[in-house]
């Protein structure tokens, strides 16, 4: 199985020091869920970059931990066909204060984050139930989403 994974950082902020193990942990996050040869762009921001995204494409004027942008086409190249997924943004502001809310660590929440947004690329939806603290998810995208993480809870991306 094969993935792209692209990995940027919004242009002028600092690089995480960490930002090397999110491919290989998408990467593996995708083998998990059978997700292959797809195509997927993760974009690291700020709450300002990921709000004015939430008010032009959502409607909503806040900040927001992560969005995901489907694209649903394919290409073809030399190594054969490709399913563009999307694009993922996270806000790595927000980061820290979700690990705050859910009393767990950066690297839990990275992955939860990174998780969801897989997750969302590929269809799947949660409306109107989010993740919160100390209550069990319902629905089907956010119990898979939990379960994923749980079995990916060694991987590490962000060290403690």
């Amino acid at each position: 199985m094969a993935n792209r994974i692209l990995i940027s950082v919004q242009d002028g902020i600092e690089k995480p020091e960490w930002l090397d193990g999110v491919e290989p942990f998408v990467q593996t996050v995708m083998e998990k869920l059978s997700y292959d040869k797809e195509e997927i762009s993760v974009l690291f921001c700020s709450n300002e970059f990921i709000q004015e995204l939430n008010k032009n494409y959502r409607q909503i004027d806040s900040a927001t931990d992560v969005l995901s942008f489907e694209n649903g086409e394919e290409y073809e190249d030399e190594e054969g066909v490709w399913f563009c997924a999307g694009d993922i943004a996270v806000s790595l502001d927000m980061l820290p204060e979700n690990a705050e809310y859910f009393e767990t660590d950066a690297n839990t929440e990275l992955k939860r984050l990174l998780i969801h947004g897989i997750l969302h690329l590929n269809g799947m939806d949660h409306e109107p139930e989010h993740i919160e603290k100390g209550v069990e998810p319902e629905c089907e995208m956010l119990v898979l989403q939990e379960k994923t993480l749980k079995a990916l809870e060694t991987e590490k991306i962000i060290s403690i």
